[in-house]
């Protein structure tokens, strides 16, 4: 599903909205023009995603908030019961995150939990990440080829959007022919004047009714984005600026002093790579090749369908503990309705913006979809 693809940023947030701006398939965005406020001068579809294509600063500050409401059924051990809370947030609850950002190689993430906070600050080739919850810290140099990369720890969620410019880059990338692009005038967000731009999808078989990008008037960055399910009036999903500055942070941001008593890990290039070297197993590499032979798309654009097979038994438990969380996905896939048809038969999860089918012949199927496009791509 191209509009939640991720991108090779700082990541973090729920899993649900979201490459380059390609201007290509908006042909019609070029006759609508933007109703803006009279302290604002028009601006066409067209011309505002030319403005986020181009878009460039040296540096800004804010905070972002996540905010989700799924409508996802209840599920024993994900929205309900110990330690689901921070679970609960990505699907339906709020996140809050500070962000600074001064150039490429100095970029920092504040991460704000309900256990904790969790920092990663990039200054230059050094890369600290910090957790308040256990008192620890990893310090490690980014080799020579790698400096140019924004770092991206492997504590947060992967394929989510950090800010509002990564959900508009994903939402961006859908547009094609199948996306209306239409603008519905000026917004406020952050306090800042910005112009609404608008991508519906044409086909009526998505779940999704519509994403709104807030874009600055000023500086053209993506100040927020919803996302409404199909006939919804409040989003599903909003990742929205807070509070925004476009000063340049000053330096001492980016400058990381362990607190008294945090335990400190400065891993060496040669302990990455021997941790690797570890992690890649022969029984990692099959399921890992297993597991992208089963895998494929089914459908283009905003109805596509992502088609996997499920872990085996065997691999889920080749890792420390991963039976345990088998039998706990096998215990949250009993309770869902049980559903069958000529593609044979599974349990269905339906969700605002999401319908997912497990099938009992061992397949996962995803999709922004209503559940009947599910059952076309599972008996292809």
């Amino acid at each position: 599903m191209s509009v939640f693809r991720s991108r090779p940023a700082l990541r973090w947030l729920v899993p649900a909205a979201a490459a380059v701006v390609v201007i290509g398939g908006g042909a019609a965005a070029g006759t609508i023009v933007a109703s803006a406020d009279p302290s604002l001068p028009e601006r066409s579809a067209a011309q505002l995603l030319v403005d986020v294509q181009n878009a460039k600063v040296d540096g800004f500050s804010g905070t972002v908030v996540q905010t989700a409401d799924l409508g996802l059924p209840s599920l024993p051990g994900v929205t309900s019961g110990a330690g689901s809370s921070e679970i609960m947030n990505l699907v339906a609850g709020s996140n809050t995150a500070r962000v600074w950002y001064a150039g490429e190689d100095k970029a920092r993430l504040a991460l704000m939990g309900t256990l904790g906070e969790t920092d990663v600050i990039r200054n230059g080739s050094d890369v600290w990440m910090w957790r308040s919850a256990d008192s620890s810290a990893t310090h490690f140099k980014l080799p020579a080829d790698k400096a140019g990369k924004a770092a991206k720890p492997d504590a947060l969620p992967s394929g989510v959007p950090s800010t509002p410019q990564e959900a508009a880059d994903a939402a961006l990338a859908a547009i094609d022919p199948t996306t209306a692009v239409t603008t519905t005038g000026a917004a406020k967000v952050a306090g800042r004047d910005a112009y609404e731009l608008v991508l519906t999808p044409r086909d009526t078989a998505s779940l999704v009714g519509q994403v709104r990008l807030a874009i600055d008037a000023e500086k053209h960055i993506p100040l927020g984005v919803d996302v409404y399910a199909k006939g919804a009036n409040d989003p599903a999903v909003r990742v929205a600026f807070q509070q925004v500055s476009f000063e340049v942070p000053d330096a001492q941001q980016f400058t990381f002093n362990p607190p008294p008593g945090t335990k400190v890990t400065e891993p060496s290039e040669a302990d990455i790579a021997k941790e690797r070297e570890k992690a890649i197993t022969p029984e990692a590499e099959k399921a890992q090749k297993e597991a992208a032979e089963g895998t494929k798309v089914v459908g283009k654009g905003w109805t596509s369908v992502l088609v996997a097979k499920m872990p085996k038994g065997d691999d889920a438990k080749a890792k420390d503990g991963a039976a345990g969380a088998a039998g706990q996905l096998d215990a949250i896939v009993g309770t869902l309705p049980k559903v069958s048809g000529s593609w044979g038969s599974g349990h269905l999860l339906t969700s605002a913006l999401f319908s997912a089918l497990i099938t009992d012949d061992g397949r996962v199927l995803v999709g922004a979809v209503a559940p009947e496009k599910l059952y076309e791509a599972a008996g292809k």
